[in-house]
């Protein structure tokens, strides 16, 4: 019931979700005698708002500090990628969250088709040679309710074809393709690799959905490595940045409004213990 609810919810209170609709309140209203002036109140309140998401460097200055609270471990800057590298940790397996598959053209088209998070995906082709050992998981069902209603594969099923081309033997890989959001992503993870004390994983997903993906794992009782990929950002100096198309600056508002609006939805459902998590 919570994923469902946290869907719908989310869909109606996403900014530019919420602006259009107020939008088109205010149309309506506009044409009635009463309402009139507040109805076009509305709607220039509606243009407003999407022309302020979608030129002005908002999405930015919201979606850095969840891209920065998680730094890169130390060893993905280092020079030496050699899994005899001295300064790699002991990793028992990468763990890769769903997001950057789409499930529904993957699925007409018999191929894995990535989206705009592909790094998510790409990034497990240098890993998996860097820790020759681990295991290479990837964590992620259908998690949209159109997907759903379709019948998509799962993620999961779309991303082992994209893995054997990496060169990654079947008997690396593990496959949880039940989960539709990050909560399902940890809990069934956990239940299907039961780490055992002192193993460490990896766990690569967005810069901006990391926060969200640690505190949840944390949870679970997973103790993993953030390893993120897949920025938005090039840093604190893309406040001063304004975007040049609307539809780049609104859905960098869509995706910084939909993390700040999870965490939030989460710590309140007890779901996870900190709103922001520490590093």
């Amino acid at each position: 019931m919570f994923y469902y609810a946290a869907k719908i919810v989310s869909f109606l209170i996403l900014p530019a979700n919420a602006a259009l609709m107020l939008g088109l309140v205010g149309l309506a209203a506009s044409f009635t005698r009463r309402f009139q002036r507040f109805g076009r109140f509305l709607m220039g309140f509606s243009i407003l708002a999407f022309a302020v998401m979608g030129l002005s460097p908002l999405g930015s200055i919201i979606i850095e500090p969840l891209e920065d609270r998680f730094p890169p471990p130390a060893f993905a800057a280092s020079d030496d990628l050699s899994p005899t590298n001295p300064a790699l940790p002991k990793i028992a397996g990468v763990i890769v969250l769903g997001g950057a598959v789409d499930t529904h053209i993957s699925t007409a088209r018999h191929d894995t088709a990535l989206t705009d998070s592909a790094e998510r995906m790409t990034a497990v082709a240098g890993l998996s040679r860097q820790f020759p050992e681990a295991k290479i998981v990837f964590t992620g069902g259908v998690g949209s309710l159109a997907g759903q209603f379709w019948g998509d594969a799962a993620e999961a099923d779309a991303s082992r074809q994209l893995f054997r081309s990496f060169g990654i033997p079947d008997d690396r890989m593990v496959f949880e393709n039940r989960s539709r959001d990050t909560y399902e992503n940890a809990e069934f993870t956990y239940q299907m690799l039961k780490p055992q004390p002192g193993q460490r994983y990896l766990l690569v997903t967005s810069g901006y959905h990391m926060p969200r993906s640690m505190a949840l794992f944390r949870k679970a009782g997973f103790d993993v490595i953030a390893y993120p990929v897949n920025y938005r950002t090039a840093g604190p100096g893309d406040a001063m940045r304004p975007f040049y198309s609307m539809s780049d600056g609104l859905r960098q508002c869509t995706l910084a409004a939909r993390e700040w609006i999870g965490l939030l939805a989460y710590w309140l459902s007890g779901r996870i213990d900190d709103i922001l998590p520490q590093p």
